[in-house]
């Protein structure tokens, strides 16, 4: 009984997401997330000045939240359904569409290149400023553009595939399910945005939770890789490049998330990159046979669409197996 249920809840949470993007006006769990970062990373800075204690409250900060989050996750659904089991399936759907970020990452590709198109760059790069964390106000059209593929490319593992990856781990365990796994990961997740940066005063607290989120990222980043390079229709051509190319980005899972797509599309990503008025180069990925346009941002957001719904495809029909057979 509780299989099936597993794959109403991954379904309907998935429709969910395809159709609704997070509202901004309602309280999300990430929100939650980000407002105990915000508050311990600050009483950290205010009370712990030797490197090794921001080490120590970064590591406490990582795990606690991560646990506590799937925890939560759990508690939330448990009780609820303990109330009324139809009401605990809402509610594990709707905590579980709020961990995908497919529509969200759609939605903001398409915020910056509508104004793009009808030619008003300044708002094109206004919008982008709210999604990237790199200098937009001198981007030029084709900067905007690879900005935008990038931000796309790098935020498919960690913002819809690793998180649809873990719910399904979590649909397998019995007494489990998929939310808190999710919820754990996009805990993970909101903390590297967050903290894992490399300068001060964020490295010390950060770090761990920056090393984590590369680990429990890795095998999404690889699957995902692995199915897009399937999907192309010319896996040796494109893991060919990727293994040319992606291991030169210091990131173990954006480089191959961005070079996959690269790949895939025939552009090139990467180059000269501002980040509060300093110059960061990034390490060449793919190559520009052509030029990256709109319509190879949209034929990235059906590649990242078209990934998750054959990932939910085979967990369903395994789930329905495992249903049969019992």
């Amino acid at each position: 009984m509780r299989v099936n249920i597993a794959v109403v809840v991954l379904l309907l949470a998935a429709i969910v997401d395809f159709l609704v993007a997070d509202p901004w006006r309602w309280l999300h769990p990430v929100q939650v997330m980000g407002w105990i970062i915000s508050h311990f990373t600050r009483l950290t800075i205010n009370y712990f000045q030797d490197r090794w204690q921001r080490c120590v409250a970064g590591i406490i900060l990582s795990i606690g939240l991560i646990i506590g989050s799937g925890l939560v996750g759990w508690l939330i659904v448990w009780g609820v359904t303990w109330i009324h089991p139809i009401l605990g399936i809402v509610i594990e759907i709707i905590l579980l569409a709020s961990c995908f970020a497919g529509r969200s990452l759609r939605k903001a590709a398409i915020d910056v290149l509508q104004p793009l198109s009808s030619g008003d760059i300044k708002l094109a790069r206004s919008k982008l400023s709210r999604y990237v964390g790199r200098d937009t106000a001198h981007l030029c059209q084709s900067e905007i553009l690879r900005a935008t593929l990038e931000t796309v490319a790098e935020n498919t593992p960690d913002g819809v595939t690793a998180p649809l990856f873990y719910a399904i781990i979590g649909a397998f365990v019995p007494g489990l399910g998929s939310v808190p796994l999710a919820l754990a990961y996009k805990a993970a997740s909101t903390l590297d945005s967050m903290l894992g940066y490399r300068q001060e005063p964020y490295a010390d607290i950060g770090w761990f939770s920056a090393q984590l989120e590369d680990r429990l990222t890795w095998l999404p980043c690889r699957l995902t890789v692995l199915t897009l390079a399937l999907l192309s229709g010319k896996p040796g051509r494109v893991l060919r490049m990727c293994r040319r190319d992606a291991v030169k980005d210091p990131s173990p899972n954006s480089g191959w998330s961005e070079c996959v797509y690269a790949a895939i599309l025939g552009v090139q990503l990467g180059g000269n990159n501002v980040y509060g008025g300093v110059v960061k180069y990034k390490p060449l990925l793919g190559d520009p046979t052509y030029p990256i346009t709109s319509e190879k941002i949209y034929q990235a957001l059906r590649l990242t669409r078209y990934c998750f719904l054959i990932w939910l495809a085979i967990a369903l029909l395994f789930l329905l197996a495992i249903d049969l057979l019992d």
